[in-house]
């Protein structure tokens, strides 16, 4: 009982200020694949949000007797129960609701029955892309056994032994309207530190360059960013820029579709063709930019 008291209080590293800030990390990288894999799978939009990142046990994902969900656990070559998933019967109406088109406007009806299988193979489908999310990729991937094996509910549930010990506990809200579900990840502390606890290197130690970019690189890509299309006018001098008044047209150059330029954060990355697809402007990609080719045409041009 004394351990058991001290690894609530410190976590079974010693260390909960570093596991819960390991577990929170993952969440914020995995929020965003998760967000978008859901989106590709429901006909209506479902909001997903981190509620709570905390230090817990396995045993604590068991629902209550009156409580009315799906869970699934996954095994990976780390452990046999790398990560534990469950969700709400709330959640599973909203998602539910959301993959057959409901309204989002509306409240959704809670579920106080068994969960059909409908709606658990809708709760193995959400699942399946948390997993697809939180798995990651490259040397620090969890490497999951996917797919997941379906999720049980109901009396298969509470009938489940659950392997107890010390695991971060992620919990996301899944809302449509005023409606609130909420999905649970527990993770064995220890899984989540070989995987992701290594903390960040000293300055002038970060090691080789393609070491930084398989630990980073995957988090860099997830990043998104305004593009930018820009098709080149004329050349003038300041004197007639200064001339310019409201409603004077300027004529593009010759060639001008076909000289447009796609950038990103003031980084020019190809040239395009400006065009038009039925009522939609576009620009077709030519070729990467090349800034050497693009600097001699300008002196060549003066």
């Amino acid at each position: 009982m004394r351990a058991y008291i001290v690894e609530r209080l410190v976590g079974d590293t010693g260390e909960p200020d570093h596991i819960t800030m390991t577990a929170r990390a993952l969440a914020v990288r995995a929020l965003p694949a998760i967000r978008k894999g859901l989106a590709c799978c429901l006909a209506t939009p479902v909001g997903l949000d981190i509620v709570s990142v905390e230090l817990s046990r396995f045993e604590a994902a068991r629902p209550g007797p009156q409580e009315n969900g799906a869970m699934t656990v996954a095994s990976s070559p780390s452990s046999p129960d790398a990560l534990l998933l469950t969700i709400e019967s709330p959640g599973v109406a909203i998602l539910v609701s959301a993959m057959f088109g409901g309204d989002p406007d509306l409240p959704v009806a809670a579920i106080e029955r068994p969960l059909s299988p409908t709606e658990i193979d809708v709760a193995t489908m959400a699942f399946e892309e948390v997993a697809k999310a939180v798995n990651g990729s490259g040397p620090r991937a969890f490497a999951f056994n996917l797919p997941l094996p379906q999720a049980i509910s109901g009396t298969e549930l509470r009938e489940r032994a659950i392997r107890d010990g010390p695991a971060a506990r992620i919990d996301f809200a899944i809302t449509s309207g005023r409606t609130t579900g909420r999905l649970s990840l527990f993770m064995p502390q220890r899984v989540l530190l070989k995987h992701r606890g290594d903390k960040a290197p000293l300055p002038g130690k970060l090691g080789k360059d393609d070491d930084w970019g398989e630990r980073f690189g995957e988090e860099i890509m997830r990043s998104a960013v305004r593009l930018e299309a820009t098709m080149p006018l004329a050349r003038m001098t300041l004197a007639d820029i200064a001339c310019l008044q409201l409603g004077q047209v300027i004529e593009l150059r010759e060639n001008a579709q076909g000289e447009t330029k796609l950038s990103a954060r003031h980084k020019t990355l190809f040239v395009c063709e400006f065009g038009k697809l039925g009522q939609n402007y576009t620009v077709r990609i030519k070729q990467p930019f090349d800034e050497r080719q693009d600097l001699i045409d300008g002196l060549v041009r003066r």
